[in-house]
């Protein structure tokens, strides 16, 4: 649990090169993994990242009496049909944000729920009033005890509802589309939120049964129906744009060519556009993103571009800390507006540790600016984002760099020493 990165930088040199590959989306295989509460056969899962939050969630699954086959490195063949448990593993959802949406697929089909507030990653203050709110309109009964929330839907069957969501958030977006796939009547979804993970969860959905129109729209209806049967038909996981965006960010530092495989550049249109106007030279295909003869743009002719984080599709808070690295390097003055969560931002403060130069303003803004030198710092990971952007900036300072409380980085990517070694890094990892 207490590994750590050691990781000898190349004093802003660009040689890293080859390709690497952009691993299955850790935030739509998770939804995917949840929904399979709503199939009565066995659904088959390909591509997916053998990740920390993965291993959680299958724990999750299993507690609850799902019966779960690991065929091959990433491929999983899931049947709910003998599940009937519907308390949530406290401890490990106490771990993990993404349990909540676990809540709708089982108060839909078996019609109750007891849950604890979800953990997560230390980035600020997360509501659950959007799903305590919208399961209420569901016809669903409500009451904390021990730490617990207990949910029960009236007659053991939800209700179809008009549900407005105050913010666009994804994961309230997706349980209430499962919640919907089961319930009595029609379910509609206002002001959903849009990003691909919502669309790539419900064209599986769809395939296999259920009613659900305009997913990747701000408006999403549902009409309840049966148990889902998958009929073989097997998920595929699509390509996770937060790694996508990742590499790109560190390609653009560090490397000369690199050639970024297994992705759907338009998931990072912005990051792309952004990058482009900075100076980054990129060649965009369909599948792939090519980063070629950067080596001979210094990284201090990049120019420096002001960030606001939005929902989908602007620019992704997941992709915020590696975007604050690249301005570091950049010519000018930079405003980084984190505006989805507080706290987001205090892995500054160890950034400036390595030399960089950055003003906090409030708890949700930064003024950076560049090009600074980085040197060498040892560093602890305080959420899965910032653990990598801290990898990118030890890869990118003089000198060598120790980041600490590599669990965190192990829950959203894979492997990512070994992976970063192919293209040229010096990384190893320490028990």
């Amino acid at each position: 649990m207490n590994d750590k990165f050691v990781v000898k930088g190349l004093n802003g040199k660009k040689t890293l090169s080859g390709k690497i590959r952009v691993n299955g989306a850790k935030n739509a295989v998770l939804k995917l993994m949840a929904s399979t509460i709503l199939f009565e056969d066995k659904v088959e899962l390909l591509d997916i990242p053998e990740i920390e939050d993965v291993k959680r969630m299958l724990e999750i699954l299993e507690d609850l009496g799902v019966k779960i086959e690991r065929k091959e490195k990433g491929h999983f063949v899931i049947d709910t049909s003998k599940a009937k448990e519907t308390v949530l593993n406290r401890e490990i959802s106490e771990m993990m944000r993404a349990s909540i949406v676990l809540t709708g697929p089982i108060l839909s089909r078996f019609g109750e729920v007891t849950f604890p507030i979800p953990g997560g990653c230390v980035i600020g203050a997360r509501a659950i009033d959007f799903f305590i709110d919208g399961f209420k309109k569901m016809g669903a009964s409500v009451n904390f005890d021990k730490g617990a929330y207990i949910i029960k839907a009236k007659g053991k069957k939800l209700r179809g509802a008009e549900i407005f969501l105050k913010t666009p958030s994804v994961t309230a977006t997706e349980t209430f589309i499962m919640a919907g796939v089961l319930a009595n009547g029609k379910t509609v979804i206002k002001n959903s939120a849009l990003e691909p993970e919502i669309k790539n969860l419900a064209d599986y959905l769809i395939s296999c049964g259920a009613k659900i129109k305009g997913a990747g729209t701000s408006r999403i209806e549902i009409t309840g129906g049966n148990l889902l049967k998958s009929k073989g038909k097997k998920y595929k996981a699509m390509p996770d744009r937060v790694e996508t965006g990742s590499f790109l960010v560190l390609g653009a530092l560090c490397a000369d060519n690199l050639e970024i495989t297994n992705c759907n550049p338009d998931d990072v249109e912005i990051l792309l556009e952004i990058l482009k106007d900075s100076g980054v030279l990129l060649e965009v295909k369909k599948n792939s993103i090519l980063i070629k003869n950067n080596g001979k743009i210094k990284n201090k002719e990049f120019k420096s571009v002001n960030i606001k984080t939005k929902e989908y599709p602007g620019f992704p808070t997941d992709l915020q800390a590696p975007m604050v690295v690249f301005l570091t390097q950049a010519s000018g003055e930079a405003l980084v507006f984190e505006t989805i969560f507080e706290g987001r931002l205090n892995y500054t403060e160890d950034l400036k540790r390595m030399g960089a130069d950055i003003l906090m303003l409030d708890p949700h803004r930064v003024l950076v600016k560049g090009p600074a030198v980085l040197r060498g710092r040892k560093v602890e990971s305080p959420d899965l984002r910032a653990g990598l952007a801290f990898i990118i900036a030890g890869i990118l300072a003089k000198g060598e760099s120790i980041i600490d409380n590599v669990y965190l980085i192990d829950r959203g990517y894979e492997n990512i020493e070994e992976r970063l070694r192919k293209i040229g890094v010096d990384i190893e990892r320490f028990s």
